[in-house]
């Protein structure tokens, strides 16, 4: 079988990159596996053993009709069978354009949950208001089109495939739950920075608006001035960076939140932490989520991606409302009081998770599966 994926991911290209050998992992199950992805300048098309790489350098405004015309081509070219794009959204509609007029089957990939309405919400009354892409107006339009013409779709969790058939019903093939592939080797603990801090709070991922670190910087500033001991690590880069230190200056904070940027190492932090905090709007899945829980670290969480479906809320984590600062304090303080539970969850969590890692069997071999259905 012959495959391309059209990816929005252009660390695919830095042969060190976990993304990488994903890759790898799926070509390895695939006879031939194509990328194409907009990459920097750089990068330049390449073969790793059945995997080949298609960089297209273009600006943001066209990159629709770029990528569509390269995949186009690349399916007359290399007798490419199916075609699978790694988001509902451009990605998805490149795909749809690219296969029209040859024989190629269309495959979507869903890892966004898109149709929470946290996905365009912005706030409420409770909480600071973020500031939501407005573009994710349009995606939703723009996967209202595509998902229907779609021949075969996998989504990463119950929760977006329920979403999924509550909107669309029968005018979609019935969408394929295969989660996120995560490594169940827990690798060495890594010590924080230097600190002051007897209870270490720590949030893992992109700084961008959908994580809401500001809900966390809210719920540490009703915390802190009963429990001064407490303090905040935010591992992680992106756009909002420079906002989220202004608000935690803003907040009288600047002596309780740590900004350690991007870390490689940020599984091994998290083990040094007293919790790990996630404040999302949405999640598709939730990789940090089973990271945490494989490393024994107490989880604090909003009811997002995997939560319900892996994770149960007061058996296995802590979780509480989006966009609700008050409900994290208070399942901070639970923490910081409750010795029992803050050894009794951790446990139950780890357990749930390598039963459920154990029960999604082999990621890219289903992968393969399911492209094959579509053929």
């Amino acid at each position: 079988m012959k495959v391309l994926f059209i990816s929005n991911d252009p660390t695919i290209f830095d042969a060190a990159s976990v993304a990488r050998a994903r890759m790898r992992a799926y070509a390895a199950a695939i006879e031939e596996l194509h990328i194409l992805s907009s990459a920097s300048r750089g990068a330049r098309e390449e073969q790793d053993g059945n995997l080949f790489l298609h960089p297209v350098h273009t600006s943001r405004i066209f990159r629709v009709r770029t990528l569509a015309k390269r995949a186009h081509a690349l399916i007359l070219e290399k007798g490419i069978e199916v075609v699978s794009a790694q988001d509902p959204f451009e990605h998805g509609l490149a795909a749809l354009r690219a296969v029209r007029g040859t024989q190629a089957k269309l495959h979507i990939q869903v890892h966004t949950d898109f149709l929470s309405p946290w996905f365009i919400r912005s706030g409420n009354w409770r909480s600071p208001r973020v500031r939501m892409p407005l573009l994710n107006r349009y995606r939703r339009t723009i996967a209202d089109r595509v998902l229907p013409l779609a021949d075969g779709i996998r989504v990463v969790s119950e929760r977006i495939k329920a979403s999924l058939v509550a909107r669309y019903g029968s005018r979609i093939s019935e969408p394929m739950v295969i989660p996120v592939a995560v490594d169940t080797v827990v690798p060495v603990l890594v010590r924080l920075p230097e600190h002051s801090f007897t209870f270490a709070l720590i949030a893992v991922g992109r700084l961008e608006s959908e994580k809401r670190i500001e809900d966390i910087l809210a719920a540490l500033k009703l915390v802190a001035p009963q429990y001064p001991m407490i303090g905040l690590f935010v591992v992680g880069e992106g756009r909002e960076r420079a906002r989220l230190e202004r608000m935690t200056r803003s907040l009288g904070l600047a002596d309780k939140v740590i900004f350690l940027g991007n870390r490689p190492d940020a599984w091994g932090l998290m083990q040094s932490a007293q919790a790990f905090i996630q404040a999302s709007a949405y999640e598709g899945y939730g990789r940090t989520l089973i990271e945490a829980a494989l490393a024994r670290v107490p989880i604090i969480t909003t009811d997002v991606g995997i939560v319900g479906e892996v994770f149960k809320g007061y058996e296995d984590i802590l979780a509480v409302p989006v966009a609700d600062p008050t409900a994290l304090s208070l399942s901070i303080v639970g923490f910081i009081e409750d010795n029992g539970v803050r050894q009794d969850l951790p446990r139950h969590a780890e357990t749930v998770a390598r039963a459920h890692l154990a029960g999604v069997g082999d990621i890219p071999a289903r992968i393969v599966e399911d492209l094959s259905r579509v053929l």
